[in-house]
């Protein structure tokens, strides 16, 4: 079974920066888009970025110029460099992938634990 392990959540103060991390779980045959979404209490979960496995990106006006999203390829693993935080990216930050798990299993969606951004003002 795959899995998207995250990390690098946790409490920052306004127009600080944190970075976040998702991996696989284990060797898989090949994986697609991936990215990362967020949920705040209340709210529908809303895309934040997104990036193919040839590097083109898509994100949220939201934060536009605020955030960025590498990716490794050959380690599997997708990012999310957070600057300029503010208090409204408070939320539930969730990594993911469009994952061929094997050559023969068909393509499937996974979705990491999701990891607890909180900017304090």
């Amino acid at each position: 079974q795959v899995q998207l392990v995250e990390s690098g959540g946790g409490l920052v103060q306004a127009g600080g920066s944190l970075r976040l991390s998702c991996a696989a779980s284990r060797s898989i045959f090949a994986i697609n888009a991936m990215g990362w979404y967020r949920q705040a209490p209340g709210k529908q979960r809303d895309m934040v970025a997104t990036i193919t496995t040839g590097g083109s990106t898509n994100y949220a006006d939201s934060v536009k110029g605020r955030f960025t999203i590498p990716r490794d390829n050959a380690k599997n693993t997708v990012y999310l460099q957070m600057n300029s935080l503010k208090p409204e990216d408070t939320a539930v930050y969730y990594c993911n992938a469009y994952v061929l798990p094997g050559a023969t299993t068909g393509w499937r969606n996974y979705w990491g634990q999701g990891t607890q951004v909180t900017v304090s003002s």
